[in-house]
């Protein structure tokens, strides 16, 4: 729990002559300065109240500070990105437009890295004096982030920062000024600090999902912050407010600035391809982070885009890895939340997520040896034919007329596009409401813990017709479902879906090799997690990254 959020008073500007002519005379202009005051407060601001019709020329804050207390930063921006022209494009121009062009300190000391893994940009069309588009091979966001930080550092720029960002955002550059601006002023405590952007969603831009988040014992996620709104002043204060410094905490890279003294300090990232690289940059490095209304970016929801080719096999490999290397969760409650997944998966017969699981298992036994040299783009190919492949529901093997769709049995009821509601506070439920969740949350929870699976009974017992389940994730199948030896896996709209059937031999294929990789584990996992811990130096690396990414850039002192 976090102490409740002050903001500032109110501070009137009726003593201010100035303010009376203006109205009076809208011909001329006058410049009001009105000095804030210090204080404990996490917020602090200022209401303009008038009489009559008045006009804003320009407003803005600033502050006087001793020009020897401000540090020369200079900041490089690396995004990586992988055929997403509709989002890199226009931020490439509004980096162009507004930030290196602007009359702001930043301009002369800003550069913009987009590493191209797909290919596909006009690197001779897109390239100038402030941006700098390189083609590189397919190496996924932790060899193209790694790409970026290495071309910054042997740049002639003398980069002090490098800022990670994601290539399917939308921005603002008011982040990136006032990103450079906090690391100018940052104090001798925040000097190695990172800065991490928060999150706000695309579909409801007013809701912050995530700035920082930690990890738990058991290798779970979790956000420091519920989500806030950040149209609330409420909100605004409380989202300074909350300490960001707690154990295990990471700040993902969609938005990221990380010191090149760090970089150099505690190496490249690991060659993950996909999935927990900004995760365990955070568990390597241990940073103080640094947080501020404001600086952000626009991502698409995390909601309903499950895919088992990366939220199960590149998930369970590498935060394996990162287990070893980093000691950063334990181990057994990790295996033990697999094998539960694993088990889900079976009931849902959606045996090819069960393999996945098992797949980035079984990968991690292999060794670093085999990290070290996996191709990420063949195995993501490879492994994305194990996905769900949802189409259509009236081109469905099957009569959808007979699953009579109900809304909660696909996990929510449809909601209608609507713009958003910038004054709901939705995030602060009715008691009543509270209450039911976490009742219902635990119920939940203790419907899955029970052993039930079709694949128990005889066959005879199972009805062929089908009944209709939610695709993705830990689906919890219910009591309607549990004898039938057909079901439809259905996005959360009921618009499109897939058919499973019954199919015990896989179901037992997969329960046996389960077995087999755990009694590998029990045998040989000692070893395997020494041998990814003395490998991890390799592996992070300048000389390996140029040996992966076939480059030959140099590490300046």
């Amino acid at each position: 729990m976090c102490t409740p959020a002050r903001i500032g008073t109110e501070v009137s500007l009726s003593s201010i002559d100035a303010c009376d002519s203006v109205i009076k005379r809208n011909e001329s202009t006058h410049c009001v300065t009105l000095e804030l005051p210090q204080g404990p407060d996490e917020v602090i601001g200022f209401f303009l109240r008038t009489e009559g019709v008045a006009y804003i020329h320009e407003a803005y804050y600033f502050a006087e500070v001793d020009s020897d207390l401000i540090r020369p930063i200079k900041l490089a921006l690396s995004t990586t990105t992988f055929k997403k022209e509709a989002y890199i494009q226009p931020n490439i121009e509004l980096v162009k437009n507004e930030i290196l062009s602007s009359d702001d300190p930043i301009a002369g000391n800003f550069h913009m890295f987009v590493v191209d893994n797909g290919r596909t940009l006009d690197a001779s069309v897109l390239s100038d004096s402030g941006v700098t588009v390189i083609p590189n091979k397919n190496v996924g966001g932790s060899g193209g982030f790694a790409r970026g930080m290495m071309e910054a550092i042997a740049s002639n720029q003398e980069f002090t920062h490098v800022l990670l960002m994601d290539d399917d955002v939308k921005i603002s550059t008011e982040s990136l000024s006032r990103t450079y601006n906090l690391l100018s002023l940052a104090k001798a405590e925040y000097r190695d600090a990172f800065i991490n952007g928060a999150m706000l969603s695309i579909e409801k831009p007013n809701m912050q999902f995530e700035d920082v988040s930690y990890v738990i014992k058991s290798g779970a996620y979790r956000k420091i912050k519920e989500n806030l709104f950040i149209n609330n002043v409420e909100d605004v204060a409380e989202n300074e407010a909350i300490d960001v410094e707690v154990p295990h905490a990471y700040g993902a890279w969609w938005f990221s600035c990380i010191p090149v003294s760090a970089i150099k300090k505690n190496g490249l990232p690991l060659p993950l391809f996909v999935r927990c690289d900004d995760v365990e940059y955070g568990m390597r490095s241990t940073p103080k982070f640094m947080t501020m209304n404001g600086i952000c970016v626009w991502h698409e929801a995390f909601e309903g885009r499950f895919r088992a080719s990366v939220d199960c096999y590149q998930y369970v490999r590498n935060f394996l890895v990162m287990i070893a290397m980093d000691d950063c969760a334990s181990e057994s409650m990790f295996l033990a939340r697999m094998r539960r997944n694993i088990r889900l998966q079976l009931r849902v017969m959606d045996y090819n997520t069960a393999d996945l699981f098992l797949d980035g298992f079984e990968d991690y036994l292999k060794g670093p040896e085999y990290l070290a040299k996996a191709d990420g783009e063949m195995l993501m190919k490879k492994n994305g034919l194990k996905n769900t492949k949802l189409v259509p529901i009236d081109q469905l093997e099957i009569d959808v007329s007979e699953l009579n769709v109900r809304p909660q049995m696909i996990g929510r009821p449809r909601i209608e596009p609507e713009s958003p509601d910038l004054d709901k506070r939705d995030h602060r439920p009715h008691p009543f409401r509270r209450v039911w969740g976490f009742v219902r949350h635990n119920s939940v929870r203790f419907w899955r813990m029970l052993p039930y699976d079709r694949h128990f009974l005889p066959e005879g017992m199972l009805k062929s017709s089908p009944k209709p389940i939610f695709y993705s994730g830990l689906t919890c199948c219910g009591i309607y479902t549990m004898g039938a030896k057909t079901l439809v896996a259905l996005d959360r709209e009921a618009e499109n879906g897939a058919v499973r059937h019954y199919d015990k031999e896989r179901w037992i294929e997969v329960r046996k090799r389960l077995k087999m990789l755990m009694r590998k584990h029990r045998e040989q996992g000692r070893e395997i997690r020494r041998a990814y811990k003395e490998a991890k130096p390799w592996l992070t690396s300048w000389d390996f990254w140029n040996s992966y990414l076939g480059t030959d850039l140099k590490l300046k002192d």
